[in-house]
This record gives structure tokens, C-alpha cells and sequence, in this order.
């Protein structure tokens, strides 16, 4: 191989040579046959989501823009961070965007358009999910060392832009223009010989604007490394991290409200606890209202399992035409301004009120490439968050769940 890192480059991703091959053999069975010329509107839509979540976060419309920019298409799609349902009121499939245009001018980007969209709808979805259930806990994303480092950056945004606070990694920080975050390796208390030694040299070398948080599981039990990091740091102490190995876990969660007393009892009331280590959903729901302050979610939200999004032909120059399984036809998808219900029609028919609630029903597809040109502009990840984090306030006042 006369690769170092096996990934494929931008340029190689703009020109289409990630794509499936027979994608390349249909385009030229068409212009052999004289169908060059077919025009088709394709609906992307997704048969469900992982988890037995009933709503995602759509991410990577970032990447696709830019896939397709320059095209001769038209691409209508949600915006960034939009909180969508796999179905709606009817149970017809809700699309979450279409591409329009001559089908062999577009058809080679199929495979990247839905690799960009499946695995970072897939991160922020999960990461969302995680928000929702450590409503008031700072996140921060520690899976860099469970992904290709090619995509690092790639899997940190979906999941800041899906709720989480903060990164591990420096490049994904610097792309989302923040601090990265972390606190400390085991490595640096073996080498320092101590855990006292190793939280005393942490504080006398590291940038004050940087939180002490003294990792507290490597040599002793968790409550004692906390009282010995408590007391070694005294008021400089931000926090305590417990990165607990699952052959020591037991009882988690009383483990932490162990070490939160001690703290406590001790005038440390103001000392953070965070957890990582194995933390998925199912532990967070698990811990309920355990004392943490907050979690350093790893494999759990880097392996986050895809949206399995489909690309569709639903109109072919300009008539309905669909595959079995398929509703024909381009659609128009709106959603309730109140319940945030989901509503899909044949364009051209009225929407009228929501069918659930009665409210305002408003369009989410939005013109993001017209004939080639993007508009309108790109937002920052910042104001994709705050979006993010609005919708779920408003889902977790309807009472969604997952």
C-alpha cells in the first residue's frame, strides 16, 4: 500500500472515488442508452433510528452541502441540529431532505451523501439522548482514542453540537474554537511515584485558567484518594474524577455518594464529581440522582450506531415513480410549532393545523444548494447547539423521553 493512514482525502471524496461502483457502471449504462437526460427528485429518509429512540438530531448537512456545491442540483433539506421523527402523524416516512437534478450528475456522491448524514446524525442522536437524561451535568467527549483519528473532528462536533460541553481532543477543540478539556492520566500518577505527588505537580505546572480536577482510582479506594486530594489541594481543588475499572465498580453509584459525604464532611462541598469509564444511557439512567456533577462519555458516544438514511428516486422527470416500500412523489415535511408533531403531504396540498394539538404547523426543508450555489451560509456550531438544546428543552417539557 502507498498509504501511511488509510483515508481518503477531500479532493478524492469531492471527486466521487469513495463512491460504490455501480454507480459508476449505471452512469455509463445510461448515456449508452440515451437516458442521460433523466431528471429525478430523491427523498432522504430513514427506516428508524438505533437504540429504540423515537426521535434524532440530523447532523452532517455540513458536509453534504459541501459534498454537493457546485453541482448542477438542488438541495432541500432540514436545517443542522433539527430534532426529527423517522415517522410521522400518518406513519408516512418523514424526509429529512431532497436532491433534484439529472441523475447522473449526482448519483456517484449517493454513497458519501449518506456516510456524511448516517454516522453523524448517528453521534448526535446519541449524544442528544445523553443531554436529555444528564439534564443539568456538564459532558464532555473523551472518545478521540475510540475513533480513526481521521474523523476526530467529525465525530467531536456531532456530539457537541447534540449537547455535550466540552472535547478531549485539540484539533476538534480548535475546529469548534473552545478550550479542550480533560484532566489527567493514569500514567502521570504511576510515573510521579504518588497520587499526592502527581496532583501537586498537575497543580504547580498547568495554566491556571485549567480546573484541578485529581483523578482518583488508581492506587486506593476512590473515598480515600478523595480525602487525600482534598486535602492536598485544599481550596485550589475543582473536582474529583472516578474512572473505576469494571473488575472494582460494584455498587457505582454508592461509591459516589460515598466519596460526595466524605467530601462534604469535611467542608469540601464545592468539589465536583465526575465519572468516566464505561458510561453509556443505561448508566446514566441508572445513576439517576447520584451525586455527579458530570460525565467523560468515550466508546459509547464515538461508537454510536448510524442513522440508516436511504436515498430514494420518488419522481422521475417530473411523474411520481417509486420502488416498493416507497411513497411516490416529492413531499412537503412541516412540524408543529407546539408539539413538534410531524406532518408529510404531496406538494401542493394545504397543511392546516396540526392533527395532534392544533397549533401552527411550519416547513423544515430548506433550500441549502439551488443549481450549484449555496444558500444561504454555513452556521457556527455554537448557534447549531443552541438550537439543539432549545427543542430538547421543549421535547422534555412534552415529556418525549427516548
Amino acid at each position: 500500500m502507498d498509504r501511511k493512514f488509510l483515508v481518503a482525502s477531500q479532493e478524492e471524496i469531492k471527486r466521487g472515488g469513495t463512491t460504490d461502483i455501480y454507480f459508476i457502471r449505471t452512469v455509463d449504462i445510461l448515456r449508452k442508452e440515451g437516458r442521460a437526460e433523466a431528471h429525478v427528485d430523491m427523498e432522504i429518509t430513514s427506516g428508524g433510528l438505533p437504540y429504540g429512540f423515537t426521535w434524532g438530531v440530523l447532523a452532517g448537512t455540513y458536509e453534504a452541502i459541501n459534498l454537493l456545491e457546485g453541482l448542477p442540483v438542488t438541495l432541500r433539506i432540514m436545517p443542522e441540529g433539527t430534532i426529527f421523527k423517522p415517522y410521522d402523524y400518518n406513519g408516512v416516512r418523514v424526509p429529512i431532505g431532497y436532491v433534484s437534478g439529472r441523475y447522473i450528475d449526482f448519483s456517484i456522491y449517493e454513497t458519501p451523501l449518506l456516510g456524511l448524514l448516517s454516522q453523524a446524525t448517528g453521534v448526535a442522536t446519541y449524544a442528544a439522548h445523553l443531554r436529555y437524561h444528564a439534564w443539568d451535568k456538564t459532558l464532555l467527549a473523551f472518545g478521540a482514542r475510540r475513533m480513526h483519528p481521521a474523523i476526530t473532528p467529525m465525530l467531536d462536533y456531532a456530539a457537541y453540537i447534540g449537547g455535550f460541553d466540552g472535547v478531549s481532543s485539540i484539533l476538534s477543540a480548535k475546529i469548534l474554537g473552545m478550550r479542550p478539556m480533560g484532566t489527567m492520566p493514569h500514567a502521570l500518577i504511576i510515573i510521579m511515584g504518588s497520587q499526592e505527588e502527581a496532583w501537586k505537580a498537575f497543580d504547580r505546572h498547568v495554566e491556571r485558567g485549567v480546573p484541578r480536577i485529581a483523578l482518583i482510582d488508581t492506587f486506593a479506594d476512590e473515598k480515600t484518594e478523595a480525602i487525600k486530594a482534598a486535602e492536598t489541594l485544599g481550596e485550589r481543588l475543582n473536582g474529583v474524577r472516578l474512572d473505576t475499572p469494571g473488575s472494582r465498580r460494584g455498587d457505582i453509584a454508592t461509591i459516589i455518594r460515598e466519596v460526595r459525604w466524605e467530601l462534604d464532611l469535611r467542608g469540601y462541598r464545592d468539589v465536583k464529581i465526575f465519572l468516566s469509564g464505561g458510561v453509556d444511557i443505561e448508566l446514566v439512567k441508572r445513576l439517576g440522582d447520584a451525586p455527579v456533577d458530570g460525565y467523560g462519555v468515550g466508546a459509547s458516544l464515538s461508537n454510536a450506531r448510524i442513522v440508516d438514511f436511504a436515498l430514494d428516486i420518488v419522481q422521475l422527470n417530473n411523474k411520481p415513480i417509486a420502488k416498493r416500500g416507497k411513497f411516490s412523489g416529492v413531499k412537503e415535511v412541516y412540524r408543529c410549532r407546539e408539539c413538534y408533531e410531524y406532518l408529510v403531504l404531496p406538494r401542493g396540498n394545504e397543511v392546516g393545523r396540526c392533527p395532534r394539538c392544533g397549533g401552527e404547523m411550519e416547513e423544515m426543508l430548506v433550500t441549502a444548494i439551488e443549481k450549484g450555489e449555496k444558500r444561504p451560509g454555513i452556521e457556527e456550531p455554537k448557534m447549531v447547539r443552541e438550537r439543539v438544546l432549545r427543542q430538547l428543552e421543549r421535547i422534555k417539557s412534552l415529556g418525549w423521553g427516548d
